[in-house]
């Protein structure tokens, strides 16, 4: 209970809070939404809008046991997998997975173009494109995909005391045709360990790639902590589009 009053009360945004995501799906419009759904990113169009401060992302990272991917809290131990993310996210969590670095010299000339064009975007960059942008024709439909893959990875799968677009947020753009299939449970895994790593490394006092998509997971493990033995355990909110209901379910934990 404790838990969730940290994440439910007011606290100042941080870069990549949930309100803000959710602020920014409001206002989309419906052709954009059904190219988000058609990305495989519906689930994350319901994602709660809390604010979560930073003691609650720094007592996560230090309940995380890397030798084991589990976290371990005075609720119980919970084992971190791919599968478990894109069950709690709404995510493909099967397939190949992206690869963690581009080498500029071995793009082609047309994906160079690409990889400079976006090079060095800040959040608020790609956030003002990504809403101004019109999906009349193919080749804007093909670049509001591009912007908001790296949208949705800078502000919640992928966020980083990094503040512009790097070669780990440009790779998927240029798997455009494998992008519904790719492994997207793994790869915000890998964000996780490695954000949780370097925390613990350098001893920072704030965490080098936020957690906001670890607390999710961690409510969605929660919830269904009894429910064993089913194939895909949802959110409630996730599953029924209703973020509300999960809020209010929360809050009465």
């Amino acid at each position: 209970m404790t838990l969730i009053l940290l994440c439910l009360q007011q606290t100042k945004d941080l870069k990549c809070a949930t309100r803000l995501l959710s602020k920014k799906f409001k206002k989309m419009s419906e052709p954009k939404k059904a190219i988000v759904r058609e990305l495989g990113f519906r689930g994350l169009m319901h994602i709660p809008p809390m604010n979560v401060p930073h003691k609650l992302l720094k007592e996560l990272a230090n309940s995380f046991k890397l030798d084991k991917n589990t976290l371990e809290t005075s609720y119980g131990s919970f084992k971190i997998k791919p599968k478990t993310i894109g069950d709690a996210l709404g995510l493909n969590a099967l397939g190949d997975l992206f690869p963690d670095k581009m080498s500029y010299k071995n793009l082609s000339e047309e994906n160079q173009l690409i990889f400079r064009r976006f090079q060095g975007n800040t959040l608020k960059q790609l956030t003002n494109e990504m809403m101004s942008i019109g999906v009349e024709n193919e080749q804007n439909r093909l670049m509001f995909k591009r912007i908001f893959i790296l949208y949705i990875q800078m502000a919640f799968l992928l966020p980083s005391t990094i503040t512009k677009v790097s070669p780990m947020h440009i790779a998927p753009i240029f798997e455009m045709e494998k992008l519904t299939e790719g492994n997207w449970g793994a790869h915000v895994l890998n964000f996780i360990i490695k954000g949780i790593t370097n925390f613990r490394l350098k001893k920072k006092k704030s965490i080098d790639g936020c957690l906001y998509a670890l607390i999710i997971i961690y409510f969605h493990l929660a919830k269904n902590k009894e429910k064993k033995g089913e194939e895909k355990l949802l959110c409630p909110g996730l599953a029924t589009g209703t973020e509300s209901s999960w809020l209010q379910e929360l809050e009465q934990r």
